[in-house]
């Protein structure tokens, strides 16, 4: 008798039970998981609802047929239904997540759902399957349904019930069931977090047992004297624990920690921006948020004001409210992106929307900026302008800059230029980029303050050292015609860097004209062709018309006549009187260089 045969025989004459062990061994092996997949579908498809539990966990892995969360969803809730044990406490977690898919990944998500899910994710239908799976008797299930009846939607919510079904479970030697008992406790709103000693030794238990939840409830703990005493050692042990287990607010913890506690050691550092940017990059605003602190303060390992624009719109754009002030102050600066007064508003009104105070001044400061420009909509032109004296007084810098521009423009109170230098001077001094660079200019024209031409210097250069493009180029000024100072022409050439990255036109006319020669650097024509050319696509009419000349010329190239004549144009356009000249010798050149 053939094999084949004597085997299909035998299996014929296995009982039921025995017919589903072997299918499940087929569909455990990788060459055979088909043909396993197919002889439990005949059996799901007759009602035994152990083979409806394995089609299901098959679908959901892909395991010998394509990966498919509908049907997936589909034979775990035939199964629940039937009172698989297994199945219910599965159909739970299943409910308290989104479909599989919400990130584009999967082509297979469901248009509807099975009959009998209604939604998805669902907590409360959740709580319910969670719920028959406990009173089965299984522990994992008790855990999740006493965290469910504690944490879960009003309308399931019931603490006393929540702490039985915790109870149990941790009875039964379950972690799940420690952690939900911890967790029940420091929800319970009528108890201070770590009061309750059995809570905290279950909580001991549960991270003692690798959960890294409890590992970094743990960590909070130790770090706030939540029923422990303070310790930051013990604190950064756990968090460290929970981060490598993916708990993102233990990344973002232990990153912090790192920080606190490597006191600048670059090593330190490091590792600290690594678990920021894990926490980050999965959805965590305050770690964004703090990375870009980082960069923009230039405590990062490799910083940049590109970085800081990442990180702060990534928070900016999970409505944090400081993340939102500080991106409209990059683009304030033009730090990082091309400053943009319109894009900055448009992040201090957010940020003010979202209860930032100091953002509600600095925006009050982009609107008198714009005094002469007309409101964009009738609330804006209604909207009064705060009164920045108050909190000036009480020490608040950046209001104090609002009501230094307020005084010496004369917006919303008379103007007063001795009075808005001194408040000017008090922001210089307490760190407000902006009145760093105003106060330079007020000392440089003697606008409400006695002319000091040194002092003057050193406020712009203190401004301009933070990227703020004015204050880049003012800065730049001075120390190429040694205003305030000695004159020093690589210094200058370094600030007008800065500000032509930030996208200023005239600082790339500048840098050309620096490279061109006549100047304490080494002539190099072909960088002042390109800061020409940058300087001219950027609309600066100087560049435009030197620009013109270089290609009419040759001087870092070919002669590009065509081209020499169109920049030419621009520059006339732009009000340079001596392009149109250039421009009509070169016209007259052709004309008589035409046969």
């Amino acid at each position: 008798m053939p094999v084949r045969k004597l085997l299909s025989g035998l299996i014929g004459g296995m009982t039921p039970a025995g017919r589903f062990r072997h299918a499940c061994r087929l569909l455990e092996r990788a060459d055979h998981s088909v043909r396993g997949f197919a002889r439990l579908g005949q059996m799901a498809g007759s009602g035994m609802v152990a083979a409806q539990y394995q089609v299901a966990c098959a679908y959901l892995d892909g395991i010998g047929v394509p990966r498919s969360p509908l049907e997936g969803m589909r034979w775990m809730h035939r199964a629940a239904s039937a009172g698989h044990v297994e199945a219910c406490f599965s159909l739970a977690l299943m409910l308290l997540v989104d479909p599989p898919g919400q990130d584009g990944a999967d082509s297979l998500l469901p248009t509807a759902w099975p009959e009998g899910i209604d939604a998805w994710p669902d907590p409360v239908a959740a709580t319910h399957w969670a719920g028959q799976a406990a009173r089965a008797g299984l522990p994992d299930a008790q855990a999740l349904y006493g965290y469910l009846l504690a944490t879960g939607p009003e309308s399931v919510r019931d603490p006393e019930a929540a702490g039985i079904w915790c109870a149990r479970a941790a009875q039964a030697g379950c972690p799940q069931g420690d952690l939900a008992l911890a967790v029940n406790h420091l929800c319970a709103p009528d108890q201070p977090p770590g009061s309750n000693p059995g809570a905290v030794a279950a909580l001991l238990r549960a991270a003692e047992s690798g959960l890294p939840t409890a590992q970094y409830m743990l960590g909070l703990l130790h770090e706030r004297g939540w029923g422990l005493s303070p310790d930051a050692a013990e604190a950064e042990k756990w968090y460290a624990r929970a981060a490598a287990g993916g708990v993102r607010p233990a990344q973002a913890r232990y990153g912090v920690m790192l920080l606190r506690n490597g006191r600048g050691n670059s090593r330190a550092i490091m590792a600290a921006e690594t678990w920021l940017r894990r926490a980050a990059l999965a959805g965590d605003r305050e770690a964004a948020a703090l990375l870009g602190d980082l960069h923009a303060c230039g405590k990062a390992a490799l910083p940049g004001d590109h970085e800081a624009v990442t990180w702060y719109r990534m928070a900016a754009e999970h409505d944090h409210a400081v993340a939102c002030r500080m991106l409209a102050l990059l683009y304030i600066q033009g730090r990082g992106v091309a400053s943009d007064p319109d894009q900055a508003r448009d992040w201090l009104q957010r940020a003010a929307v979202l209860g930032d105070v100091a953002a509600m001044t600095d925006l009050a400061a982009t609107l008198l900026d714009r005094r002469d420009t007309p409101p964009a909509t009738p609330a804006q032109a209604a909207a009064p302008l705060p009164d920045f004296r108050a909190m000036a007084q009480a020490g608040d810098p950046v209001a104090a800059f609002n009501l230094a521009v307020s005084l010496h423009r004369g917006v919303g109170c008379a103007a007063d230029p001795a009075q808005a230098a001194m408040w000017m001077e008090r922001a210089a001094e307490a760190g407000v980029v902006n009145a760093q660079y105003w106060y330079g200019r007020m000392l440089l024209a003697g606008e409400g303050i006695s002319a000091s031409p040194s002092q003057a210097r050193h406020w712009l250069e203190r401004a301009a050292s933070h990227g703020l493009p004015e204050a880049c180029i003012a800065a730049a000024q001075a120390r190429l015609e040694g205003y305030g100072g000695p004159r020093d022409h690589a210094g200058a050439l370094a600030f007008y860097h800065r500000a032509a990255e930030a996208g200023r036109g005239e600082a790339m006319f500048s840098l050309g004209a620096m490279y061109g020669g006549g100047h304490d650097v080494p002539p190099d024509r072909t960088q002042a062709l390109h800061w020409f050319t940058r300087g001219a696509q950027a609309g600066n009419a100087l560049a435009q018309f030197m620009l013109g000349r270089y290609l009419a010329q040759g001087l870092a190239g070919p002669v590009d006549r065509a081209q020499a004549r169109h920049w030419l144009a621009q520059a006339v356009a732009g009000g340079v009187t001596a392009a149109s000249a250039e421009l009509d010798g070169m016209m007259l050149a052709d004309d008589h260089a035409a046969p």
